[in-house]
């Protein structure tokens, strides 16, 4: 709860409204309350604007004629309303220590302000950081470093040799640090080649729900800092993923790749294994990457939705593009 006087302050706004006007939460800018926050990024949905019941909304210079309600102008309303929203948090709050029912090796190295949840198992010679939260069920593997501040949400299995830097968060189901994809074909069957490598995550990363980072077959595979990967993204061994990049759902990375730094991968793109992609390219979803990237810039491969009529006979077509193709070059030979 903050008077709008207050936020103000906290985000750099200009106010313009009643400062003791209370705000207790956030709220879509169709449906929020007079006590609650919220913005305006798009000029399209100015309509929407004006006539909001909000008791605060962050806009931009440019909309201030149009809010009929307290406002708080800013240069970019979403990254205003994103720090914000951290002052309206209702995740509950760990206290600090460890849970009767979790298992703690004697050689664990756990800090007094740390929390550990119930059933959560922390193995042997760990390093668990300065207010560092391990939840409900999840599992630290032998020589792990879990830095200062991180959460880990329940059911997380974090392998041995896993390191996360500070203020890391991840997200329910993941698994750190598993076995990456290797076997060497023996004539017969397939012999696995024992990955000895580790992780390596840097600080302020966010990992979602359910995603797979395996381990480096001989060195580790290595996230940068501040890289954010949404939910169910596999991240095979050795990948490397430089600093601030972002990877939405369902995307997956083969071994030995290595994306750049603030580079924005769309849902359910593939990039192939020991390919590298340069800093700043943006990869539309459903991209399949299948060699390296060396220019900044925007990239898509995936074919868009269309009826099913016309999306039969364009298939159609392009499996016939090879033989035209070679037609084509016949006739150019023959023109010579």
């Amino acid at each position: 709860m903050l008077t709008l006087g207050a936020l103000a302050e906290k985000l750099g706004a200009e106010l313009v409204g009643e400062a003791s006007h209370v705000v207790d939460g956030l709220g879509t800018i169709q449906s929020a309350s007079s006590s609650q926050l919220t913005f305006l990024a798009n000029p399209r949905y100015r309509s929407f604007l004006e006539q909001t019941g909000a008791g605060a909304v962050l806009i931009p210079e440019s909309q201030r004629a149009y809010c009929p309600v307290a406002a708080l102008i800013v240069k970019d309303p979403y990254l205003a309303f994103a720090k914000a929203s951290a002052f309206f948090e209702v995740a509950p709050q760990p206290q600090a220590g460890v849970h009767p029912a979790a298992v703690i090796d004697a050689t664990a190295r756990i800090a007094d302000s740390a929390s550990i949840g119930p059933n959560a198992v922390v193995e042997a010679n760990v390093t668990v950081g300065e207010g560092a939260v391990i939840m409900a069920n999840s599992v630290v593997g032998a020589g792990s470093v879990i830095g200062d501040q991180c959460r880990i949400w329940p059911n997380v299995t974090i392998y041995h040799g896993v390191t996360l830097g500070p203020r890391t968060i991840i997200h329910a189901n993941c698994v750190i640090g598993g076995d990456g994809f290797g076997f060497a074909f023996n004539g017969a069957g397939w012999t696995k080649l024992h990955q000895v490598g580790g992780v390596t995550i840097g600080a302020d990363v966010e990992i979602g729900a359910g995603t797979t980072v395996d381990r480096g077959a001989i060195d580790d595979t290595i996230i940068g800092n501040g890289v954010i990967l949404d939910n169910q993204i596999q991240v095979a061994h050795n990948v490397v993923i430089g600093d601030h990049t972002a990877i939405a759902g369902k995307a997956g990375i083969a071994g030995s790749a290595k994306i750049g730094s603030f580079c924005l991968i769309g849902g359910a793109a593939g990039i192939a294994g020991h390919i590298e992609v340069c800093d700043k390219v943006q990869i539309l979803a459903m991209s399949l990457v299948s060699s390296s990237i060396k220019e900044p810039g925007t990239y898509g491969s995936a074919l868009p939705v269309d009826s099913q009529s016309r999306y039969r006979r364009n298939v159609a077509r392009f499996r016939n593009l090879d033989d035209l193709a070679r037609r084509v070059r016949k006739l150019e030979r023959l023109s010579d």
